[in-house]
């Protein structure tokens, strides 16, 4: 089925019913004692469940430290009940364990369980959930509030023919999530290439260079500003007139920074150098241990003059634009953190890493001359438009399915 085929659907929902969620769904409350005794493979995080993406396809694995004990299944859906304007919904396709702001939602005998991941990524669901959250940093919704919401139930019969053209649907962004991948393969192949002269390591002292005229040089002899964020506490709400503040939560697993969930701050007398210019480097330097090296770079929005600043787990990076480029320095790091560069030399803790500013500036990188850094930047941005252009397809896709999910529920 083709996205551009569907159209505003005309529903018959005379014979629906209304039904409070909790009388078709219910919160299942098993906990695991022993991970290794009962078998469990995978560590749920809200940082695992992606924004408007239905199918719970990260987690982490039982090597990590975890305190988290709540039990899911799979066919389960797993609801980020903190801070539930991010909208993480997603049904997972194997079973595990989770944190405690995930709620797990899973089927009763009244509704199709494959119908269960529709019903609960819609905005009216969400907006439920947003409204009846409490705290005030923090805010989370307990499942006695969810099951309070309201919604119009089809019988058992249309419930599967509306299961047929929702999955349908999803397909269609499956397929191009699959394209999408094959790209990022693609730039990872690229990266490999390029800066590991095709030898895949995730220790720095191994690294191969492509050529003679290369370096293997400490990072901050190449970028001599690197700078914390502040350290203050974003609130959920957005504070009028107030500063935007760049987060970890902006900063995506491929580096791209969405400036549309920025939050604002209340700050008086900011330090000039904890203000973002455009092609400022940013470092998420504590995270969960996979996200650890996120990087991306600001760019000043346009049409705007307003201040950007950056929160406490996040680095600021200005390099000395003579000998190296920034958008060189960005593909690198981000691909370091995929072989796992990061992953081996960050300090863990339970649930978080860091990896820390003297240790980023001693970070041994693979430095070309100013001139092949521009021809490896040429053919990795050629990559990057065919992603945006396939990001963008993907998003329009996305955006019909809500749309869908919209109108029936």
């Amino acid at each position: 089925m083709e996205a551009s085929q569907i159209h505003i659907l005309k529903i018959d929902k005379s014979s629906w019913v209304p039904v409070k969620f909790g009388d078709v769904v219910t919160e299942p409350r098993g906990t695991v004692k022993d991970i290794e005794s009962e078998g469990i493979k995978h560590v749920v995080g809200l940082e695992h469940i992606e924004t408007g993406n239905i199918h719970l396809r990260n987690s982490a694995g039982i090597e990590e430290s975890t305190t988290f004990s709540k039990k899911f299944e799979k066919g389960d859906v797993l609801f980020g009940r903190r801070r539930a304007y991010l909208k993480k919904a997603a049904q997972a396709s194997f079973s595990g364990i989770c944190s405690g702001d995930i709620t797990v939602l899973r089927a009763k005998q009244g509704l199709l369980p494959e119908l269960l991941p529709f019903v609960v990524n819609n905005d009216k669901f969400f907006d439920h959930a947003i409204k009846h959250s409490a705290g005030g940093l923090s805010p989370r919704v307990k499942f006695k509030d969810l099951a309070n919401y309201v919604f119009l139930l089809p019988p058992k019969d249309q419930q599967a023919q509306l299961a047929v053209l929702l999955w349908a649907m999803d397909e269609v962004i499956d397929t191009k999530r699959v394209v999408l991948e094959r790209v990022h393969e693609l730039m990872f192949s690229l990266c490999l290439s390029y800066f590991l002269n095709g030898e895949k390591t995730n220790r720095v002292e191994k690294i191969e260079l492509p050529n003679s005229d290369w370096k293997l040089v400490p990072l901050k002899s190449v970028v001599p500003d690197i700078e914390y964020g502040i350290s203050i506490s974003i609130p959920d709400n957005q504070v009028e007139n107030g500063m935007p503040i760049i987060s970890t939560a902006e900063i995506d697993r491929e580096g791209n920074l969405d400036y549309s969930i920025i939050r604002k701050i209340k700050y008086d007398n900011l330090n000039s150098r904890l203000t973002l210019q455009s092609g400022d480097i940013l470092f998420n330097w504590r995270n969960s241990v996979e996200l650890v090296g996120k990087t991306a770079i600001f760019n000043q929005p346009e049409m705007t003059n307003i201040s950007y600043s950056f929160a406490s787990f996040i680095l600021r990076l200005r390099c000395d634009e003579q000998i190296i480029h920034n958008k060189f320095l960005m593909f690198l790091l981000n691909f370091y953190r995929k072989i796992g560069i990061f992953l081996g030399l960050a300090r863990k803790a339970v649930n978080q890493a860091n990896f820390n500013k003297n240790e980023l500036g001693d970070l041994l990188i693979p430095l070309p001359p100013y001139c092949e850094q521009l021809k490896i930047m040429n053919k990795l941005n050629e990559s990057e438009d065919n992603k945006s252009f396939l990001q963008k397809q993907l998003a329009h896709s996305k955006a019909l399915q809500k749309s869908i999910i919209n109108q029936i529920f």
